[in-house]
């Protein structure tokens, strides 16, 4: 009898575990009937709610069900990487307990398992329910990565994907500090069969991401999958070296010609300051790269556990 393991990462969520526990219950016949054993491990990322109380409670009701609580918030992504590390299943599938990774999806994709497929991936085809300026830069977003990186990593995709135990694995032996889960999934390889969706909106309580915190996630994955930006940061330099020629070129030749090379002082500024902010633009641009190595070489651990069960 085979195993899988239905991993959730939440952060609180309190509104949200036992809804998804009843919508994972009504595949108990398929499970059977397909001769799996179940686990449903609940990874709470430091909640400040009642997260753990709801699911300690679902455990008196299922041993079926484990807890993983961080001793504080670590971020989804370390919540992700506990997921996985955590399962013990032939099989492992991640989900968001908000009911936006639709549990009845779970039959199909292990038809395309049971096809040869190593993993199965799913896709929103629609963003139905999102603010429109969130949706039209996450667009962008997967636009400039499928320009810059060479890892495939597809527009829509979500966290949501059931895996073998080799793929997990592989995940698993990318322990890097900065992580973007999505990348490594694509970096991993393998062969996935992608599953699309129409977008489905939370049934309760509210998304954790905001729009600055979205844009700080794409940054990390720019910088995880791409090194083109420190690539355009030296073609910059280049480029003002070579405009900082031709400007000394133009204005010595024009004290020869013409005389009074100190006219135009307020332009001069001016070009000062656009070469200076230029400068300070591709600085930054290498310190983000020096502070992801900065928080790699430091060897922190993913996250600390509080509680386990």
């Amino acid at each position: 009898m085979k195993k899988l393991s239905i991993v959730v990462p939440c952060y609180n969520e309190e509104e949200t575990v036992v809804p998804f526990y009843e919508e994972v219950s009504k595949l108990n016949t398929y499970f059977e009937e397909k001769e799996l054993e179940v686990e449903l491990l609940y990874v709470d990322d430091g909640s400040r709610d009642g997260t753990v109380a709801e699911v300690k409670r679902l455990h008196e009701r299922d041993t079926r069900i484990h807890l993983v609580s961080f001793s504080r918030n670590f971020g989804k992504e370390a919540a992700i990487f506990a997921c996985l590390q955590k399962s013990t299943g032939d099989y492992v599938v991640v989900m968001d307990v908000d009911l936006q990774d639709p549990p009845a999806l779970l039959p199909e994709m292990f038809s395309y398992i049971d096809q040869g497929y190593d993993s199965v991936a799913t896709r929103r085809v629609s963003r139905k329910g999102e603010p429109v300026i969130r949706s039209f830069f996450a667009r962008r977003f997967y636009r400039l990565m499928k320009k810059i990186s060479k890892t495939e990593i597809v527009d829509g995709a979500r966290d949501y994907r059931l895996m073998t135990r080799q793929v997990v694995d592989a995940v698993l032996a990318m322990k890097e500090y900065n992580r973007f889960t999505k990348g490594i999934f694509g970096w991993v390889g393998y062969e996935t069969k992608w599953l699309e969706y129409e977008n489905i909106e939370r049934t309760k309580g509210e998304t954790k991401w905001s729009f600055w915190s979205l844009l700080l996630y794409s940054l990390d994955g720019i910088m995880a999958f791409s090194t083109m930006p420190l690539s355009l940061s030296a073609i910059v330099g280049l480029l003002f070296c070579i405009l900082s020629i031709l400007l000394l070129l133009f204005v010595f030749v024009r004290a020869l010609v013409f005389g009074d090379p100190v006219a135009g002082w307020p332009s001069l500024v001016c070009i000062i300051s656009l070469i200076s902010g230029v400068q300070l633009f591709c600085l930054g641009i290498v310190g983000q790269y020096m502070a992801k190595m900065y928080m790699e070489v430091k060897q922190r651990p993913l996250y600390l556990v509080k509680e386990e069960f």
